[in-house]
């Protein structure tokens, strides 16, 4: 007896990879910021 007459739960996985976007696209450009900086301290 299987159970495939239920409804499926909806597909998220578009809205976790936005989700990854909208926090991991500042990150990154907040690190990419930081590392120049830090270049600039160190090296002079």
């Amino acid at each position: 007896m299987s159970h495939d007459s239920s409804p499926s739960p909806p597909d998220r996985r578009p809205l976790i990879a936005f989700a990854w976007l909208w926090v991991g696209a500042p990150l990154a450009y907040g690190l990419y910021e930081l590392v120049l900086k830090a270049k600039q301290l160190f090296t002079g």
